[in-house]
């Protein structure tokens, strides 16, 4: 083992086999030894991240395709966003933090945007594309503090829980748990059929394997129930490994067709909302974990990862994929001892080794990514823990809010929903210190948009 002396701290900051130049100019650029890390560490934080969230590069796909467009070029575009988005971070940003298309928003390009709304993908992935420019634009001006203020944290909360249960319902939908009725809007689906049988093991399998604390249990869990349905003809066998699929279905096909209507504004402040606070809220709960936070609770250099986070976005609307997000499963490789954005950097290789498993993508059903999206659902659903229910104007919203997703397929008419109650519900009780004008003004242009939708 190649070793680096530092007098930061006596631990070594390499301890793979390798050149001790390469391991000195990983460590001044990484800071490693400031950070008291390793070489080492940080490659098996990274692995180890990956595997948590590799479950994206067959879930998205599968959302994403039944929008129309191209699974195989989809695979590819997700990979290489999440690759691209992973150095940007690493590099630019050094923080452990990994990044991919992220999962909630993938489901509103598909359900609202697409299927609700009647959007073509192409004029999605434009709304795609613009929210990542604003992103970009309130991420260099600061003007990211005066929206997140803007939105009393039981929002928040309750709009992470919301896209949860909007994720439950289209995995209960999925795995065929759950089924159209006439009478009821919905009811239970066959439970002796063998591809709900699948999809139930499936979840119980990922959460008994993540409970555990399995490196890659999710992955691991979605794999086994794919393999299981080959017996039943649920699965066709395609092989492992291949060259990868051809990205130009999806490649700089945005549509800004519609971008003089009110609709097309609305989709795109909706996915720079969730983004954003989705962004923030990972940032500095895996900052915390990793110890990254100052003294007064901010992640320094948050600018920095936001401009990371939305630049990836911008690059990922290009390839053909929804948001690119930063993923709460980077908590993984940092529990594991990953400080730095050497992670990020090792998991953007994983992605890119991912390329050449497009068979393996492709052959995975429904009902298997199902259970994995149902285990998703309710680690997301937590978020309904952090609301205020002493306070009546503060989780009545957040109940309409969350509700209000997956009953009304949209996380767009959730959020909605859930700022006009807010805001009508503390003007009416008085308590008007609490609706800043930003959040009325969101009411109001909300409220527009549901009259004339």
């Amino acid at each position: 083992m190649n070793e680096i002396a530092s007098t930061a701290t006596p631990r070594p900051s390499a301890s793979l086999p390798g050149s001790p130049l390469l391991h000195r100019k990983l460590d001044a650029f990484f800071r490693l030894s400031e950070r008291g890390t390793t070489v080492r560490t940080e490659v098996i934080a990274g692995i180890t991240t990956f595997l948590t969230l590799a479950y994206i590069i067959f879930v998205n796909p599968q959302i994403l395709g039944q929008a129309g467009m191209d699974k195989g070029a989809v695979f590819v575009a997700t990979c290489l966003a999440g690759a691209i988005a992973c150095f940007v971070m690493g590099l630019y940003a050094n923080f452990p933090i990994a990044m991919a298309p992220g999962m909630g928003l993938n489901a509103f390009f598909t359900f609202t945007v697409v299927l609700t709304y009647q959007f073509s993908w192409q004029e999605a992935l434009g709304a795609v594309f613009c929210s990542g420019i604003l992103f970009v634009l309130i991420s260099w001006f600061k003007i990211r503090e005066a929206i997140i203020n803007a939105f009393p944290m039981g929002l928040k909360m309750a709009t992470s829980a919301g896209i949860g249960l909007f994720l439950g319902i289209i995995a209960l939908q999925s795995g065929g748990l759950v089924v159209q009725h006439p009478a009821t809007l919905v009811t239970l689906g066959d439970l002796t059929a063998p591809a709900v049988v699948l999809m139930v093991t499936g979840f119980i399998l990922v959460t008994v394997l993540n409970q555990r604390r399995i490196a890659g249990g999710t992955v691991l869990g979605i794999l086994v129930v794919a393999i299981a349905g080959i017996p039943f003809g649920l699965t066709q066998f395609n092989g492992i490994i291949s060259m990868p699929p051809s990205i130009l279905p999806t490649f700089l096909q945005m549509d800004f067709g519609r971008i003089t209507e009110l609709g097309f504004w609305i989709v795109v402040m909706t996915l720079l909302f969730v983004d954003l606070f989705d962004t923030a809220g990972t940032l500095i709960g895996v900052g915390h974990r990793a110890g990254l936070l100052e003294k007064d609770g901010r992640l320094g250099e948050m600018k920095k990862a936001l401009m990371a986070d939305s630049t990836a976005t911008v690059v990922g609307a290009t390839l053909g994929t929804s948001n690119t997000g930063s993923y709460v499963e980077s908590a993984a490789g940092v529990s594991v001892g990953g400080r730095t954005g050497l992670v990020a950097v090792v998991v953007g290789v994983c992605f890119l080794f991912a390329l050449f498993l497009s068979p393996l993508a492709g052959m995975i059903p429904g009902y298997a990514t199902a259970g994995a999206l149902l285990y998703v659902a309710c680690i997301m659903v937590q978020a309904l823990t952090q609301i205020d229910w002493d306070d009546m104007t503060e989780y009545v919203p957040g109940v309409v809010c969350a509700l209000a997703m997956p009953l009304t397929y949209s996380i767009a008419a959730g959020i909605g929903l859930g700022i006009i109650s807010y805001v009508g519900i503390k003007l009416a009780t008085g308590h008007r210190k609490d609706v800043s004008w930003t959040l009325g003004i969101l009411a109001l242009a909300f409220a527009l948009f549901f009259a004339v939708s």
